[in-house]
């Protein structure tokens, strides 16, 4: 009787520390504009992406030793390609021309993207509270990040929306696939399946960079800094969290995690940036807040 008692806690215990570990990666990734308006070199997306990706990958492909075998080298390269080939250098050119609150508002339809997804490709049909928690969940961002002046730019909005899309659907298809098994029969460990995709998608910026950018003149110890952070905390952890997450939890309920993005981005402009919060701006963040735990609530209910 106990134990059938514990159980419920326990789950719920797990579920809520799959939660926290998995935001950690949108988290982490909220800081990532002041990390490159303040540390980095100005107008280098293609070194950005590139320097974010590819020494993670390699740092994780000789610390776990492991390489894809079978079907898993395509299915690799196909989430390397959309989580970082492709994901990344659309992001930073989105950065260079949209205002950080309309990326921020674009960014925050993926949970409905994900929900759409799921249904064609999981067979999975949302509930419907979690639908309405998604589209609460873009209009308080919507008020958090958006500004009377935002630019509107046609080829900044296609490469977001473009990213937001490729991102969606590699938590699809991660789900949809779910782990290889390791040499030993298990599951293979969320780091491992995170240097493989790093590396594809470091390799596969490394001959644009070079050949649209080429090598910077000089890099400082705040450049050095700033991609240390990036790749290491922002990508190398960030990303085996979050592949950890979509593997035990709920498509719809990992989407959701990325409404704390914005939110983060906008704690660190205040923090660090000395920015400040109009009263509508304190009213998104409190409907993207509710709407984030209220969709996280509804998907551990169902």
């Amino acid at each position: 009787m106990t134990a059938a008692l514990a159980l419920p806690q326990a789950q719920r215990t797990r579920y809520t520390t799959d939660l926290a570990l998995a935001a950690f990666a949108p988290a982490s990734w909220g800081t990532t504009y002041v990390v490159t308006t303040t540390l980095l070199p100005a107008d280098r997306p293609l070194l950005a992406a590139t320097l974010r990706a590819l020494p993670a990958g390699l740092i994780l492909l000789a610390v776990t030793r492991r390489l894809p075998r079978g079907e898993w080298w395509w299915k690799s390269v196909v989430l390397g390609m959309l989580n970082f080939g492709a994901f990344f250098p659309l992001i930073f050119f989105a950065a260079y021309r949209l205002p950080g609150g309309v990326a921020a508002t674009i960014g925050s339809v993926q949970p409905l993207v994900v929900a759409l997804l799921s249904l064609g490709v999981l067979r999975v049909r949302p509930a419907r509270a979690v639908l309405y928690a998604a589209l609460a969940g873009t209009g308080g961002v919507a008020l958090l990040t958006l500004s009377s002046d935002a630019r509107l730019d046609p080829l900044g909005i296609g490469a977001m929306l473009t990213a937001t899309s490729l991102m969606a659907t590699a938590i699809i298809l991660a789900k949809k696939w779910g782990r290889p098994e390791s040499p030993d029969g298990r599951p293979e460990s969320p780091l491992v399946m995170t240097g493989w995709q790093l590396t594809v998608g470091g390799v596969a910026l490394a001959p644009f960079t070079l050949a649209v950018e080429g090598v910077p003149a000089t890099i400082t110890g705040e450049n050095v800094l700033g991609f240390a952070y990036l790749g290491l905390v922002g990508t190398a952890i960030a990303y085996a969290l979050w592949f950890r997450g979509i593997d035990r939890l709920p498509a719809t309920s990992v989407s959701l995690l990325g409404l704390t993005n914005p939110m983060i981005a906008t704690m660190a402009g205040l923090l660090i940036l000395g920015q400040t919060l109009t009263p509508w701006q304190i009213v998104g963040f409190t409907i993207a807040l509710g709407a984030l735990v209220a969709g996280q609530t509804f998907n551990r209910t169902r």
